[in-house]
């Protein structure tokens, strides 16, 4: 048996069509394509490669491609990430052959194992030197998985970063904070679908015609900002149509750490029929101008119309360049998503502006604990405009 299958390439290069690729690495790559697969996602060429024969053989996408099938002998890469380096490496030719002619590729893979760990990085330095728009979408171990499969993960990260153009990460122990309940399987498929709203959104937006268009080429310019990346998409109807599906847009509860005051790329698009008025497109440029700083980003509005969606609008929100929000690991646990509970804002600061923040510092100077010599007070809190601190905002008002 080959150790890849390939399947034929038969799209005409020259058509004006940007060609995406979602090539999955391991066993948590493999499964969030695999999810593409089942939910139908079409125009986009699907690649699977994994040291282990078995996960390979159970998926249904296109293109395979077995790593280190000389050394490993298909029995996966034993959580070691050197040994999932080593078997792409071998095969990489094989894998310029499955990039060819992509345009944009989206490598996704669970971070802290072996074959994703070691493996992706070695797919995204091939793509970079490939010259294709490469976005990394990853997720991160639970805790209860240990410090060392961590750690792990921190390091491949740091390695695949070297390599893409922007970087979505999916810590897998929000699942729990946000969902709760929900079995793993469904858990999995929600990280899952923020590869699959990623790709689909950027797909939508540069594939339809419009009366503002966004282009690759825009696509590229916000991309290449480099950092952390998030990108959703919200849909309304009704009243105040404009203003949900954009907040739901830039609602994504597994991605809400990330400061948005200092994104370097930003891409606004907006699909609806006729009806849609300038008033709505102010009010979905006003919630982003709320919940960012940027004077110096790349910044890309479009709007496309399209009559079967009668009276929904859908907005799609596209933020890069992005670092993280790691004072949010020191706050109170967050809200769930599906949560209507008021936060309490002398509890939850985060839901202050800057402004407000400044004048609570004064009105309310840090008390040191009982007991405690007096300490020289610390500077006021930096602005956090993050994701989460807009929606807590708006729910305060």
């Amino acid at each position: 048996m080959s150790k890849y299958t390939m399947a034929t390439n038969s799209h005409d290069l020259n058509n004006g069509q940007a060609r995406f690729t979602v090539f999955g690495v391991g066993g948590g790559g493999g499964n969030a394509v695999e999810h593409m697969v089942q939910q139908g996602v079409k125009g986009v060429t699907f690649v699977c490669a994994n040291t282990d024969k078995q996960a390979l053989d159970r998926l249904t996408a296109d293109n395979k491609l077995q790593l280190g099938a000389n050394t490993n002998r298909g029995l996966g890469a034993g959580a070691n990430p050197e040994v999932g380096r080593e078997a792409a490496e071998q095969e990489e030719e094989s894998i310029r052959k499955l990039l060819e002619d992509s345009d944009m590729v989206f490598i996704t893979a669970g971070m802290g194992g072996g074959t994703g760990t070691g493996a992706a990085p070695v797919v995204a330095r091939i793509a970079k030197e490939m010259e294709i728009l490469t976005v990394g979408v990853v997720t991160t171990p639970f805790k209860f998985e240990g410090g060392k499969r961590i750690k792990a993960a921190k390091a491949g990260i740091d390695q695949l970063s070297n390599f893409v153009d922007s970087i979505i990460t999916i810590p897998n122990d929000k699942l729990l904070k946000v969902y709760g309940n929900i079995s793993m399987q469904d858990a999995f498929k929600k990280a899952d679908d923020v590869l699959m709203h990623a790709v689909q959104g950027i797909a939508q937006t540069i594939s339809s015609e419009g009366v503002i268009n966004i282009d690759f080429n825009d696509i590229r310019t916000a991309m290449t900002a480099k950092g952390h990346a998030m990108m959703g998409i919200g849909r309304a109807s009704g009243e105040d149509r404009a203003r949900q599906a954009t907040e739901k847009a830039i609602r994504s509860p597994l991605l809400d750490n990330l400061l948005l005051e200092n994104a370097k790329g930003l891409i606004v698009n907006v699909v609806s029929s006729e009806s849609v008025t300038l008033d709505e497109l102010n009010q979905i440029t006003e919630v982003v101008n709320d919940i960012t700083d940027i004077e110096d980003a790349n910044i890309f509005i479009g709007t496309v119309i399209d009559e079967k969606l009668g009276e929904d609008l859908h907005v799609t929100v596209i933020a890069t360049g992005l670092t993280l929000d790691e004072s949010q690991d020191e706050r109170k646990p967050m809200l769930s998503a599906n949560s209507n509970q008021t936060v309490d804002p002398s509890v939850h600061t985060s839901a202050f502006n800057s402004h407000q923040k400044a004048a609570q510092s004064q009105a309310y100077p840090a008390q040191a604990p009982a007991g405690s010599s007096s300490a020289p007070q610390q500077p006021a809190a930096t602005k956090t405009n993050s994701i989460q601190d807009y929606l807590k905002r708006q729910q305060n008002r």
